[in-house]
């Protein structure tokens, strides 16, 4: 059952760690509580493969004396334990190189708001016991061995996590939040010997009544499985290649860690020289969301204790900003966007959260008709990705496409281009899941590089 004072049961321990660096010489300092359980069952011919339990506090402690920082982390929150962190990091601090940029937010930059209230993060629902968990997963198991052509089912999973976040400063910020998360995913596999393929579902939600039944995500990884089912090679040549829904959101991650501000900063970005220019075909917007109520990535404040807030990334396919913290914004004499994300262990890097990129006016078998002859990517693997020119190079399988229809599965083939160019040319379908954080639908890339036969 979760705890109504998940969240401020940490609120003290941060003060303590505060308390502490001053009395150990830090000039100023933050601090980071995490409180967080989780439980997995794996199930395998109907009985119990694995269950796993975890539960754990750690805490993190930065601290500046001067322009110089160091951080330090613990899972022990003993008084004495608080002093000696305190004491060592403060030690670590001294001797560390100085950073002109390194600093906390000024008072006025912090966020009013530092409460999840109202973003539906954290399901009221009991904790599911152990045994429900493991008829979840039998149930998506039995469910994909009941469809033809399914020889095995490699592992069905169920898991619900939990976790408490509390953030606290010198400047006077103090504020926390909770989160849940369920998962059902099921791995099957079709054919034997060296003709075998494997496909898989995996479902997951902020709430358990939204997630959906078992035998659905089973009955789909099965599916997916005996499509699969005689793959072999395509042929080699410059084809459209359609990205399906499940993965292309990884193709509109690559703008989004070419316009983080630490790449930007280092100067290993194909997009360092693009602010305010097309990024996207025309009309395709990328808007940030971080206040989407039951999404697994929202937060009201970033790592820093800034409010954050609705952007957009690129708007009508022109690129309209950084992904910034505090330090990558000074470096770049820019504002920080409140994208500062971090652990107990390091110091705050830019990321992003909840973002949605404009879905088009076409359904998926609309584009594959549109495509004539090409590829329909369903898995990458691997990756051979240029950070500075953004030359892309990717394993893939799928589907061959002839005459505008699925024709049979393919494996063990490459596919390639730029990033710069493919992304400048890509057409959306209408078919994206509302409930993910990265909401991107299918995507048609014209003239890439197929490397298969």
């Amino acid at each position: 059952m979760p705890k109504p004072d998940m969240t401020a049961q940490l609120a003290p321990l941060t003060q303590s760690l505060l308390s502490a660096a001053k009395k150990a010489g830090a000039d100023t300092a933050d601090a980071i509580a995490v409180d967080g359980r989780s439980v997995s069952i794996d199930v395998r011919k109907g009985g119990l493969e694995q269950a796993e339990r975890s539960e754990g506090l750690e805490i993190g402690l930065r601290v500046f004396v001067g322009q110089r920082q160091a951080c330090i982390s613990a899972s022990d929150t003993r008084p004495e334990t608080l002093a000696a962190m305190a004491a060592r990091a403060v030690a670590m601090a001294r001797e560390a190189p100085e950073d002109a940029y390194a600093g906390l937010a000024e008072s006025h930059q912090l966020a009013m708001l530092r409460s999840a209230d109202g973003l539906e993060m954290l399901d009221p629902a009991p904790e599911p016991d152990p045994a429900t968990l493991q008829e979840d997963a039998r149930r998506a198991e039995a469910a994909a061995l009941a469809v033809g052509g399914v020889t095995q089912v490699q592992s069905a999973s169920a898991a619900y996590g939990q976790q408490a976040i509390w953030l606290a400063a010198t400047n006077g910020f103090s504020g926390g939040y909770a989160r849940s998360s369920r998962h059902i995913s099921c791995v099957a596999i079709s054919g034997e010997g060296s003709g075998m393929e494997r496909d898989w579902c995996g479902e997951g939600r902020v709430f358990q009544t939204d997630l959906p039944a078992p035998e659905d995500v089973g009955h789909l990884a099965a599916e997916r499985a005996v499509a699969r089912h005689g793959a072999r090679r395509p042929k080699t040549g410059a084809y459209p290649v359609l990205y399906d829904e499940r993965i292309a959101s990884g193709l509109i991650g690559h703008l989004v860690a070419a316009i983080n501000g630490a790449s930007v900063v280092r100067g290993s970005s194909w997009l360092r020289d693009a602010m305010g220019e097309q990024v996207l075909p025309k009309g395709l917007s990328l808007h940030e969301d971080p206040h989407r109520p039951r999404a697994s990535a929202s937060r009201p404040f970033d790592a820093e204790g800034l409010q954050t807030r609705m952007r957009d990334l690129v708007a009508d396919g022109i690129l309209q900003g950084w992904v910034l913290d505090l330090s990558s914004a000074r470096k770049l004499g820019l504002e920080s966007t409140a994208s500062a994300m971090r652990g107990t262990s390091a110091p705050p890097s830019p990321g992003t959260t909840n973002w949605a990129l404009t879905q088009g006016d076409a359904s998926r078998e609309d584009l594959i008709a549109q495509m004539g002859t090409g590829l329909l990517v369903t898995s990458l693997i691997g990756s051979t990705i240029n950070p500075n020119t953004g030359d892309y190079s990717r394993g893939a399988s799928g589907f061959w496409v002839e005459n505008g229809e699925i024709a049979y599965p393919v494996n063990e083939c490459t596919i390639a281009g730029n990033l710069r160019d493919m992304l400048g040319r890509i057409i959306p379908a209408n078919d994206a899941r509302a409930h993910v954080s990265h909401v991107v639908p299918s995507l048609l890339v014209e003239g890439m590089t197929l490397a298969g036969d």
